[in-house]
C-alpha cells in the first residue's frame, strides 16, 4: 500500500519561503513511469496543480507557480520537497502530495493534506 505524508510548519509569515515535505512509504519515489506531485486548495476554491518531480528527477511546474517553486527530493530518505517562495495570504491552502502514473496520467495515491497559513 502506497502512503504519502505531508509535512510543514502550519504557519508561516509573508514574505517567508513555505518549506513542505512529502513521506513516501510501499513506493520508491525513483520507480519508473511515476511522478510526484504538489496540488493545493485555497479556501473555498478548486484544487490547483503546482509542479510534480518525475522518478528520474527532472522537475515540472505550472506556469502559475514556476516563478516561485522550487520541487526537489532527497532519495535516501523517500521523501520530496516543495519550496514556495515570497508567500503571501493568498498562499493559504491545504497542500497535498500526490502519485501520479505516466501510463494513466490520474493522481492515484493522495497524502491527507496539511494546512499552511500565511499571516503576520
Amino acid at each position: 500500500q502506497v502512503q504519502l505524508q505531508e509535512s510543514g510548519p502550519g504557519l508561516v509569515k509573508p514574505s517567508q519561503t513555505l518549506l513542505l515535505t512529502c513521506t513516501v512509504s510501499g513506493d520508491s519515489i525513483t520507480t519508473n513511469g511515476f511522478y510526484w506531485s504538489w496540488i493545493r486548495q485555497p479556501p473555498g476554491k478548486g484544487l490547483e496543480w503546482m509542479g510534480a518531480i518525475r522518478y528520474s528527477g527532472d522537475a515540472y511546474y505550472s506556469p502559475s507557480f514556476k516563478s516561485r517553486t522550487s520541487i526537489s527530493r532527497d532519495t535516501s530518505k523517500n521523501q520530496y520537497t516543495l519550496q514556495l517562495s515570497s508567500v503571501t495570504p493568498e498562499d493559504t491552502a491545504v497542500y497535498f502530495c500526490a502519485r501520479i502514473a505516466t501510463t494513466t496520467a490520474i493522481h492515484d495515491y493522495w497524502g491527507q493534506g496539511t494546512q499552511a497559513t500565511v499571516s503576520s
